[in-house]
């Protein structure tokens, strides 16, 4: 760029060839994806198991502490208690202070709340301690959400959310093995339960990876020495492109409570955050009642779905980036996944239907998360994404507190999970059908632009 251009405030990229220049940022990108997504995905494996692996807990604890369904559907879903008090908070904290503040603490807490639920012993333990590891967790999810619109722009930002939502599959396909293996082998050791020891060994490694993440990571791309002067460049003037309805959208919190389109889309998100607890929490407790007891046997069997959700999370995000479609890559999937709940009760006792049926729910929940989660910072940026992203999170949160306890308790009181199935393909049915319903493909058109 000469001095002149550079006088008259003429960016260097004004010269520079389109093609050349979509390969700097392809680069730059690249350099990006591989610097933060491998870690920002490991902390959410670890948080994600943390939270879940009481479904392969249950499979033991029930019978040592003299539990029922009903308890344990109280104390997986107050969980989200401590999740939606303190989400919104905790996002706007992040959005104030930085991701490595953030991180930092919720990691530390988390990890040692989780592996002090090896030491519970009444049933008031065990909702103490989940509700104090979902206020640790909190606004992790949506924090991580947040953070990835600091560095990547909307038309590239379904592929990133969906590598970041590929952790919860990655974890069903760790934990599971991993939890079931450390339950079977540990049993007893120093006079102490396996699923004790499961709490304790993969709660802890949370504590290492927050203060890891003080250090390692930095709170966007101005402030990072791995990324050369020109990529700085190139990530600002994304981010910065105008999008016209995107730019024109709420810039508050308070104004982005006005925007109808953040309530239509929370009915998808409670549909797929219950979906998704659902799998989690009920998958080891499906897979046995089709006829398979040994627990190990169980965590090799909860590998399968979340393969096949993994595959799909992948190839529905990278064709929803490629089109610019959002709203049929999330309600296909949605109602794909409705299919495989309803159809549960009816193949129960035939492991290769319950599992084909479960590999349905699983895919279709997981499978949609990618263009889902991009869906808010289309219309929302600033501190109105920060809330808003934390806010539609927390919406979500709500159907999952009551949800296990309503579970629970149904299968307490029939002895099936039948009902408990119905619902949860229920709830996506709605959800798909709210999200076409309230969220017109014109309204999305700047995604397609800014392609």
């Amino acid at each position: 760029m000469s001095v002149a251009d550079s006088i008259a405030g003429i960016p260097a990229s004004a010269h520079i060839d389109p093609v050349l220049r979509a390969q700097e940022a392809d680069a730059a990108y690249r350099k990006v994806l591989w610097r933060i997504m491998p870690f920002l995905m490991l902390c959410y494996v670890v948080s994600f198991i943390d939270r879940s692996n009481i479904g392969f807990a249950k499979l033991h604890f029930i019978a040592d502490l003299n539990f029922n369904d009903a308890i344990y559907g109280i104390g997986a879903g107050i969980f989200y208690v401590g999740y939606i008090l303190f989400e919104v908070p905790s996002n706007m904290v992040l959005h104030k202070h930085g991701v490595r503040q953030t991180l930092l603490r919720i990691m530390v807490l988390w990890g040692l709340f989780s592996a002090g639920m090896a030491f519970m012993q009444t049933p008031t333990h065990f909702y103490v301690m989940r509700f104090l590891l979902g206020a640790a967790e909190a606004g992790m999810f949506p924090g991580m959400l947040l953070y990835l619109t600091y560095w990547v722009p909307l038309n590239r930002r379904a592929r990133f959310n969906a590598l970041f939502t590929a952790s919860i599959p990655l974890a069903g396909m760790i934990g599971g093995p991993l939890s079931g293996a450390i339950m079977h082998a540990f049993d007893g050791v120093n006079g102490m339960h396996g699923w004790q020891w499961m709490f304790i060994v993969e709660g802890l490694p949370a504590c290492a990876l927050g203060v890891f993440a003080y250090f390692y990571l930095t709170d966007g791309p101005a402030s990072s020495p791995w990324l050369t002067a020109r990529q700085k460049q190139i990530i600002s003037e994304d981010l910065a492109q105008p999008v016209t309805k995107r730019d024109h959208g709420p810039q508050s919190f308070l104004s982005a409570l006005s925007n109808p389109k953040l309530y239509w889309l929370s009915g998808m998100g409670v549909a797929v955050l219950v979906s998704t607890g659902g799998v989690f929490f009920w998958l080891p407790t499906i897979i046995r009642q089709s006829g398979i007891d040994n627990v190990m046997t169980i965590g090799a069997l909860s590998v399968i779905p979340f393969v096949i959700a993994l595959v799909v999370q992948f190839m529905n995000a990278r064709h929803s980036d490629q089109t610019g479609e959002r709203r049929w890559h999330v309600a296909i999937p949605a109602f794909v996944a409705t299919v495989g709940w309803a159809s549960l009760p009816s193949v129960q006792g035939n492991v290769t239907l319950s599992m084909l049926m479960l590999t349905l729910a699983t895919a279709g929940t997981l499978g949609l998360t990618g263009p889902f989660w991009t869906l808010p910072s289309s219309f929302l940026t600033g501190k109105a994404a920060a809330g808003g992203i934390a806010l539609l999170s927390t919406f979500a949160g709500v159907g999952s507190v009551f949800s296990p306890m309503l579970v629970g308790w149904l299968s307490a009181t029939t002895g099936s999970l039948a009902m408990g199935q119905y619902y949860f393909a229920g709830l996506m049915l709605i959800g798909g059908l709210s999200l076409l319903i309230g969220i017109k493909p014109e309204e999305l058109a700047e995604v397609r632009a800014a392609k």
